[in-house]
């Protein structure tokens, strides 16, 4: 701990201490979280001992020509409710050095890598979610200049204010075929780009009862092309037997494709993607649960929603041991000065996604334990999660914006979110954004909406049906005021029929952001990309301060 506080000050002393024109620069940010909480036993809010809780970072980044250092100072005193319990005390989990000499890029330390789409390895931080798994070890990067880029790492990962017990090594390459000459550049049309990686693990056998591998492999290939107003990208990976909590500890391989394609001219956008995955959970440490020490990254093929009710009550988590997706999506922008488009024109976007299991089958005496077998890329029976959403938006005139949303979807909570006979929810959402502009710096905006679940046995599905109102008014560019009131009025159970009122104020001064709010908040799920955590209910204060220099 004493020797990361030298590292800070020494980076101070170098930028303060000698002027930042001749010795560098040095920048960064800040922010900092403390809630207090009341018990409220009507929602579920539990009785927090400490009463106040904080979340707080500081980012320092000196850099020098070609050279650059930073580290990230953390407190949780505690962590706010909701955060994995692994975040408590302080301390700096992460620092690094990084040097770029002529086409070389090697990095000391900390650092986030990705290769490809990240079935085979990301490694990010997520901090709304309470995730990172920053890499720590060594990190180089190549660049030819003439189209070929190589990485590799290699290192432990963060494990909040430790490290995991694997270790990670890996390498990727890309090749962009346009830049290997400037024959190739004039010659070939479409921009074509190859890639493959190569990632392991090594964790010793502790297992008493198994034979485990202590190195575990996954690999990939890909490619994408841009050809005019077309683009094309693919990625299939493969990772060997790999027991671990996440697959009840089977020896099955595992496997992913993903797919993706879209085309794009003025007023027009249209995309497709569809993914395979079996088996493909991969960690550093196969003990642990959950979202801790993942090495690789499953995109979402589902569509990441903002507005409250269809965001927080049934967002789609990936489910790392298999699954079978497609999404489509098309945007269209209807001319101005026709019927429909009006005087500005007429924004409309329809999406649709389906997730299902994969179409496997049990293996019976199953002495090898490799589980199930399965059809790749066949959908099974089994529907977890579809969603078909349609967007309008219009400008009325200079001060009046309007938008109207429609949701159909369909979430099954025992799969998505680990639960036993809550069954399928069915549900339809209605939204209207209404914005207007008072004067130059003075804006009004509301938001109504209202869910609806089918009816099962007499009841409404799940917690029943729900409205939302928002009013947010904003004067630009300093001040902003909201107040939202979730009404959960067709609960069956009468007790639970409760309004969640929250209010807020936010001034932003130059790079200076403070906020406070007050109210109720509900248990929910918070999910980025389709990595999910559990909210639990929560009531009382919450302020935050965001600075960046």
């Amino acid at each position: 701990m004493l020797r990361h506080t030298y590292i800070l000050l020494l980076i101070f002393c170098c930028s303060f201490g000698f002027g930042q024109s001749d010795f560098g620069q040095i920048h960064g940010n800040i922010q900092t979280d403390v809630q207090y909480y009341r018990q409220d036993s009507l929602i579920g809010a539990p009785d927090v001992p400490e009463r106040v809780l904080m979340n707080g970072f500081a980012n320092v980044i000196y850099t020098n020509k070609n050279f650059e250092a930073g580290a990230r100072y953390e407190s949780y005193l505690n962590a706010l409710q909701g955060f994995p319990v692994g975040y408590q005390g302080t301390g700096i989990p992460y620092r690094y050095a990084r040097y770029r000499s002529g086409k070389l890029d090697v990095t000391a330390g900390s650092y986030y890598e990705q290769f490809g789409s990240g079935m085979v390895f990301r490694a990010y931080e997520s901090r709304g979610l309470g995730y990172d798994n920053a890499m720590d070890g060594f990190r180089l990067k190549y660049n030819s200049g003439n189209g070929v880029y190589l990485k590799g790492v290699y290192g432990v990962q963060r494990l909040f204010f430790g490290k995991g017990e694997g270790i990670v090594r890996g390498v990727d390459g890309e090749v962009v075929l346009n830049e290997l000459s400037d024959s190739l550049m004039v010659k070939l049309k479409p921009r074509i780009t190859l890639g493959g990686s190569f990632v392991s693990k090594y964790q010793k056998d502790d297992n008493q009862t198994l034979v485990l591998p202590e190195n575990v492999g996954t690999y990939g290939v890909r490619g994408n092309i841009f050809w005019g107003n077309f683009y094309f990208s693919s990625e299939y990976v493969e990772k060997i037997n790999d027991p671990s909590t996440d697959n009840n500890f089977i020896y099955k391989k595992g496997r992913g494709l993903l797919f993706n394609a879209s085309y794009s001219q003025k007023g027009l956008g249209v995309t497709f993607s569809a993914k395979s995955i079996d088996n493909m959970s991969f960690r550093s440490d196969r003990n642990e649960g959950l979202t801790n020490l993942l090495i690789n990254y499953l995109p979402a093929t589902t569509k990441q929603h903002t507005y409250n009710l269809p965001a927080t009550l049934y967002p789609y988590a990936v489910q790392a041991n298999g699954e079978v997706a497609f999404q489509g999506d098309v945007s269209y922008k209807i001319k101005k000065k026709t019927w429909l488009g009006g005087k500005y024109g007429t924004q409309v976007s329809v999406n649709f996604s389906h997730v299902s299991g994969l179409d496997s089958n049990l293996i019976p005496n199953d002495t090898n334990r490799i589980g199930y077998e399965t059809k790749f890329f066949s959908p099974g029976k089994q529907v977890y999660f579809s969603d078909f959403n349609i967007e309008i938006r219009k400008k009325i005139n200079k001060k009046l914006k309007v938008a109207y949303s429609y949701f159909n979807m369909r979430y099954d909570k025992d799969v998505i979110e680990g639960k036993v006979g809550e069954g399928v929810v069915n549900a339809s959402i209605h939204i209207a954004d209404i914005q207007y502009k008072l004067s130059r710096k003075h804006t009004l905006r509301f938001e109504g909406q209202h869910l609806r679940t089918n009816k099962s046995s007499g009841f409404y599905e799940d917690q029943g049906n729900w409205a939302t109102g928002l009013l947010e008014y904003t004067v630009s560019p300093h001040w902003s005021f909201a107040v939202l009131d979730q009404w959960n009025y067709g609960n069956s159970d009468e007790k639970k029929r409760i309004h969640y009122l929250f209010g807020s104020v936010a001034y932003i001064k130059n790079a200076n952001r403070f906020s406070l709010s007050y109210g109720r908040q509900r248990a929910g799920i918070f999910c980025v990309g389709g990595v999910c955590r559990n909210v639990p209910a929560s009531n009382g204060f919450t302020f935050t301060v965001m600075s960046s220099f």
